[in-house]
């Protein structure tokens, strides 16, 4: 529908990571020329003083850009939240609210601060671990200390990185020091001089594998050892076989062990032929082979996955809350709801949201289920009986039988105990679907997914590479119905025609929205209004 070339930027929606979020937002609000007046408020005259034109119009351009920042603020913010600000009258009462109730007070940053630079100071780089991933963990707490107001030179992190290190990287890391300016040098030059080094490790060892039985600490001990033929010496060899099976390595006994790393025990100063542990089992083997002889046998192990009903729900008195292990069966799922869940046998598993499951009642109606908890993998369905009551259900058990009634509506279910003593019970989920079209014609599409812009402005987005990804388009030679539609001319309303009350309450005009999600605080759905045509 629009001409202008110009497109608008997505705004985006706050996760609960309020840290990015905002970073994000005001980056967002700067480009828009909004930030000042976000981050100052509006700057009024004072009191009693005369208001000049140029002081009016830059009020009005206050205003507006307020107005604007507002508009975008309340689409970047979830409708759960929204409730809590609506009476904020201006953008900065907003900003400050969101950053008071998601980052907290002055103390509170300088507490986090505190623990963050303590597990900066005993950050240390874990055995077996890459080059990568131990950089990707510093430069997360920096930059959690960053966010917290606390900026950390790049010399900092890079002595930090150093001394730090594994003690298979001391060598490259006296390399580093001596031949670079620790000041001048930067974290991905580090980064990449320690990734180098750790590929040449890696390189070397792999070497060492397929000819010796042990690994240096040094790339000058992987896989450059000297082989000799020994013919004096046998040693008895390490196969499968039952022939004699000599192997000819032969490593001189004056070399120095104290770099070599042992591939069975992973201790130094020992080769795995010369291991203990090696060395026992081979005893072991020997003796055993004389007494008795080695079976074969094949063993294996079945796995069978029990299908479960996804419609059972088991009655729990103690059971906190609902939860469903089915994400399928939410009507409507708050996935940004976080939380955890202590078992009978002290374990805890996480919670990925919380929503409504709608079912399927008796006469083709339908009841909703709220606040239910989204455990993924729980394997079945468990109904709160705590939580029933808090709703105003009575539940009662009598005899094997369960029953949940309401006041209003009488009996809800009643469920007779199983076998085991338990209560099941079945309800049907209602999951909300819809049909999926799909259009062949790039041109069409693009039309549709921009808002019915028109072909022209798609043209001027693809010539000028301002949307990756957008195809060459081509004008079609029909016409969009609705954009016709839209842009067609309408009549006016007959004048003199209309009837008009004469007196109170002859004529009312009446309207009804709804209903409404979410609902208000009082739990209404629906507005009415009724406006009198004389008054």
């Amino acid at each position: 529908m629009a001409t202008d070339n110009f497109v608008q930027p997505a705004i985006l929606r706050f996760d609960g990571h309020y840290d990015h979020w905002s970073m994000l937002m005001e980056n967002f609000l700067r480009s828009k020329e909004y930030w000042q007046v976000v981050s100052n408020g509006i700057v009024e005259p004072a009191a009693g003083t005369a208001v000049t034109d140029a002081q009016k119009t830059e009020l009005e351009g206050q205003c507006f850009k307020d107005l604007k920042a507002k508009n975008d603020l309340f689409q970047a913010i979830d409708c759960s939240i929204l409730e809590t600000i609506l009476c904020k009258d201006t953008s900065k009462h907003i900003w400050d609210s969101m950053k008071k109730k998601y980052q907290g007070s002055a103390r509170a940053k300088r507490q986090q601060l505190q623990a963050l630079r303590s597990e900066f100071d005993t950050l240390r780089m874990k055995s077996g671990e890459l080059v990568t991933n131990y950089f990707s963990r510093t430069m997360a707490i920096i930059n959690k200390m960053w966010i917290h107001g606390n900026k950390t030179e790049d010399v900092t992190i890079v002595e930090k990185i150093l001394r730090s290190m594994t003690p298979k990287f001391n060598f490259v890391v006296c390399s580093i020091e001596e031949s670079h300016d620790i000041d001048e040098l930067s974290i991905d030059e580090l980064q990449s001089s320690l990734m180098v080094y750790e590929h040449k490790i890696n390189q070397g060892r792999g070497r060492g594998r397929g000819r010796g039985s042990g690994r240096g600490r040094e790339s000058n001990d992987c896989g450059n050892q000297q082989q000799h033929q020994h013919q004096d010496k046998q040693v008895q060899g390490r196969g499968r076989g039952r022939g004699d099976h000599h192997s000819t390595t032969y490593r001189p006994r004056s070399a120095d062990k104290s770099n070599v790393e042992c591939y069975r025990c992973h201790r130094y100063g020992h080769y795995k032929f010369e291991c203990r542990t090696n060395l026992n089992r081979q005893h072991g083997e020997m003796s055993n082979l004389a007494e008795k002889e080695k079976e074969v046998s094949l063993l294996m192990v079945c796995h069978v996955k029990e299908e479960t009903n996804k419609n059972l729900w088991y009655l729990d008195t103690g059971c906190s809350n609902h939860m469903c292990g089915d994400k399928s069966a939410f009507s409507y799922l708050d996935e940004s709801f976080r939380d955890n869940v202590k078992f009978g046998d002290n374990s805890r598993v996480s919670v990925m949201g919380k929503g409504r499951v709608t079912i399927q009642t008796k006469g083709d109606s339908s009841q909703i289920i709220s606040n239910v908890l989204f455990v993924p993998n729980l394997k079945t369905n468990l109904l709160s009986m705590g939580q029933l009551q808090e709703k105003g259900y009575e539940v009662s058990i009598k005899d094997g039988v369960c029953r949940i009634q309401d006041a209003k509506l009488g009996l809800i279910a009643q469920v007779n105990m199983i076998a085991n003593r338990m209560f099941l019970l079945y309800l049907h989920n209602i999951t909300h679907s819809c049909f999926s079209t799909k259009l062949k014609d790039a041109a069409w599409l693009w039309h549709f997914r921009y808002g019915h812009l028109n072909f022209g402005g798609l043209k001027t987005l693809q010539q000028k590479n301002m949307v990756t990804g957008l195809p060459q388009i081509t004008a079609p030679s029909e016409v969009c119905e609705e954009c016709v539609v839209s842009k067609q001319h309408r009549n006016q309303f007959p004048k003199g025609k209309s009837w008009r009350a004469k007196k109170g309450l002859e004529l009312v005009h009446s309207n009804l929205c709804g209903p409404i999600d979410p609902s208000s605080n009082g739990g209404k759905r629906y507005i009415i209004t009724f406006i009198d045509d004389y008054n």
